[in-house]
């Protein structure tokens, strides 16, 4: 019995001694589970804020952070790191051509300057070409811009990060320049590198309307929906922009504009809610100004798509999209030849 009992004993005890480390095992495992949920749980939410984020805006200079959603634009007046030698006062130009582009984008820029972009004369109107730039992030960079604006003072720049999604901030500071300097220009145009502009053409249409105030134009945006699939280019957020659709507006590929249009657009731009998407923000203030969009004529003259080449077709369009710096002279310097000849 003793014997049986000091056996019973010592399995009772070894029992209850490998209770306490499986429990103790399965604590421990447990503990390691949840702390294994809360990291991955942790990293998630980190990803997803930094796409949230990301997708939300970029839109930030050097002294500031992001914007949140919803939040009205935050204008940043004076402080250009570049400006043009144009004097507005003296000789005040007739069409102030605005070309957003980013500091690696050179050829584009070159090749603008030595066709439609040249500063000249078109029907006694004095036309001029501007560059819009943000910062481009690296000194040697930096220090190249300088250099190219000295050698064709037609640079406007201030020290914002330039990239895709700042081309709101970019677009507002050519707003403000036309405010701030060029008050006395008749009109506007904001455009890209990559749009060929007929200023020709353009020129005789504006001559034609004969309006020089409250005017906006481009390819005009009447129903347009906010895009909500995240692998495009141009997904809004309904934290961003919770409307189901966007106020008229112009393709941001070309768009034209009275002078005292961009003065109001600039001066109400605080108080319109910030949006990563520069032409739908335009349309935006022009909403909130009770400014109507125009049709420049009763044909399309705005294409914010590619179109095929043709000195005919060309002749008769202000703006064609998707067109290569090599293109920009091929296309110009036949669109010259034949209004050389009398065709234009």
């Amino acid at each position: 019995m003793k014997m049986r009992g000091t056996w019973l004993a010592v399995t009772l005890g070894q029992l209850l001694a490998l209770g306490h480390r499986h429990k103790w095992k399965n604590m421990m495992d447990s503990r390691k589970f949840r702390l294994f949920v809360c990291l991955v749980g942790l990293s998630s939410a980190s990803l997803w804020l930094f796409h949230t984020w990301t997708e939300l805006c970029l839109f930030c200079e050097s002294s500031q952070g992001y914007l949140l959603p919803m939040e009205p634009f935050r204008r940043t007046e004076g402080n250009f790191s570049q400006l043009p030698d144009v004097d507005c006062h003296k000789d005040p130009p007739f069409l102030v051509l605005l070309v957003a582009c980013s500091f690696q984008q050179l050829d584009a820029r070159m090749a603008i300057r030595h066709s439609w972009g040249r500063e000249r004369t078109v029907a006694g109107k004095r036309l001029v070409t501007l560059f819009l730039l943000g910062s481009p992030g690296e000194p040697s960079q930096q220090a190249g811009l300088a250099a190219e604006s000295q050698t064709y003072r037609d640079i406007i720049q201030k020290n914002f990060t330039d990239t895709y999604y700042n081309l709101t901030l970019k677009t507002m500071m050519g707003m403000e320049w036309m405010h701030r300097f060029c008050s006395q220009a008749s009109f506007a145009m904001k455009t890209d590198t990559d749009v060929f502009v007929n200023v020709f053409y353009l020129t005789e249409l504006l001559l034609r309307k004969k309006k020089s105030t409250g005017f906006f134009t481009g390819f005009l945006k009447l129903h347009e929906y906010p895009i909500r699939t995240r692998r495009s280019k141009w997904y809004v957020s309904r934290e961003e922009y919770p409307g189901a659709t966007y106020p008229p507006f112009c393709s941001g590929t070309g768009y034209v504009l009275s002078s005292d249009v961009a003065s109001q657009i600039y001066n109400i731009s605080e108080s319109v809610p910030f949006i990563k998407l520069e032409d739908v923000f335009i349309g935006l203030c022009l909403d909130k100004l009770k400014i109507q969009l125009q049709e420049l004529h009763s044909e399309q003259t705005f294409f914010p798509e590619r179109i095929r080449f043709s000195v005919p077709r060309f002749r008769k369009i202000v703006t064609c999209h998707g067109i290569k710096p090599a293109e920009q002279m091929n296309y110009w310097n036949h669109l010259v030849a034949a209004t050389q000849g009398g065709v234009l």
